[in-house]
């Protein structure tokens, strides 16, 4: 199989390995993965990792710090059916994995994390991912990050059921420390940029998820098909929202739905914003990058329609605070986390500032992580 050689393994049964994947937050780029776009995430320190110890018997034994009851999954199972709970995400991962030939060994596995799930900052890759990589060296296999990625994104597609693009599993595989990662996501093309000293990534969490999320996330990409339905037919060599300007969006008003319009406008008009980014970066122009951060929210609010009141105000309050150069939401919405650019000297005052106004606001408690940008997942080695 491309991507994944087989190394010997003396002793399956042995001592425990760990193995780590970092989560994500995404700088902007949002809702453009799925649709061959372009997408600017940065790996973070808050991880998740997987501990495995070989077992005789052809089963999975799965724990978590975060749930009370193991989870024991037959290995032999040739049609594995989800079972709309956390371990889906290992489940599919091992499914993918059978389909590909690849056989793994029996294993008893001890998950712990500290990303919040919910939160956007891909809790679910990470688990994938760490869960990929300890399965398959558990069981003799070297397996190369991009390939990785791959099995992990079938998984959470095919058997979870998430129709999300590819680029959590790629931050989370090939993420580089104090850089953020520029994807194109037709290519799987990755640059890396370096982030600037003195600046801090703030992800101020809302502490809810509202339950239309996962519902909305699909039925988002479908409005996008839908789009690229009709420019397909009105623009020679569209396979996705990538290959429409605003001009060509634009030009077509009377061919839309309103509702269509406005999710492709906001893919169409993020793409652009990426590249911006990417160059407001590399120049040192933090205060352009800040603008941009702002556009994005606004259009994640009015045209794509992911946003909800308390993101909303989370990102209204960090703007407020001094020191911010930008602040928007991040990941599917409906909840989880608002990430603002904040100066170092003034990170103290920002946490104080925003957790006492979105208290005032919601009446709860917010949790503010002080992020940086980490490497991609391995093995552990503390």
């Amino acid at each position: 199989m491309s991507g994944i050689s087989r190394l010997p393994r003396d002793n399956p049964s042995g001592p425990r390995d760990e193995f780590q994947a970092p989560g994500r937050v995404n700088l902007i780029g949002e809702h453009t993965d799925y649709n061959d776009g372009f997408v600017l995430p940065a790996a973070i320190q808050l991880q998740t990792r997987v501990a495995i110890r070989g077992s005789s018997a052809h089963k999975l034994q799965i724990r978590s710090t975060l749930y009370s009851d193991a989870v024991i999954f037959d290995l032999g199972d040739p049609h594995p059916a989800p079972a709309k709970a956390w371990t889906d995400y290992v489940v599919g991962v091992t499914a993918v994995l059978a389909e590909e030939g690849i056989v793994l060994s029996g294993a008893e596995l001890q998950i712990r994390s500290d990303i919040p799930p919910g939160a956007g900052l891909s809790s679910s890759a990470a688990l994938e991912v760490a869960a990929a990589y300890a399965l398959l060296s558990l069981s003799g296999y070297h397996p190369e990050p991009r390939e990785v990625a791959r099995i992990c994104h079938r998984a959470e597609n095919e058997f979870v059921g998430t129709r999300s693009g590819i680029m959590d599993q790629f931050a989370s595989c090939l993420g580089r420390r104090n850089h953020a990662m520029l994807l194109d996501c037709r290519s799987l093309a990755v640059d890396y940029v370096p982030l600037p000293a003195g600046v801090v990534m703030m992800v101020c969490n809302t502490m809810v998820r509202h339950e239309l999320a996962s519902g909305e996330y699909n039925k988002r990409r479908s409005e996008c098909e839908q789009g690229v339905d009709i420019l397909s037919r009105l623009i020679p060599g569209v396979r996705a929202l990538r290959d429409v300007t605003p001009a060509q969006l634009e030009s077509f008003p009377a061919e839309f739905d309103p509702v269509i319009q406005r999710r492709c406008r906001h893919v169409v008009e993020e793409n652009r914003r990426v590249v911006a980014a990417v160059d407001a970066l590399t120049t040192g122009n933090l205060d352009r990058l800040g603008v941009l951060m702002i556009e994005s929210h606004q259009s994640l609010r009015l045209d794509y329609e992911v946003s909800c009141d308390e993101l909303d105000w989370m990102c209204e309050f960090a703007l407020r605070a001094p020191g911010v150069y930008g602040a928007r939401m991040v990941g599917g919405g409906f909840g989880g986390c608002v990430l603002a650019l904040v100066k170092e000297p003034a990170v103290s005052g920002f946490r104080k500032f925003v957790a006492g106004e979105y208290y005032n606001r919601t009446g709860i408690q917010c949790e503010i992580y002080e992020c940086f940008a980490a490497g991609g997942a391995g093995p552990v080695h503390d």
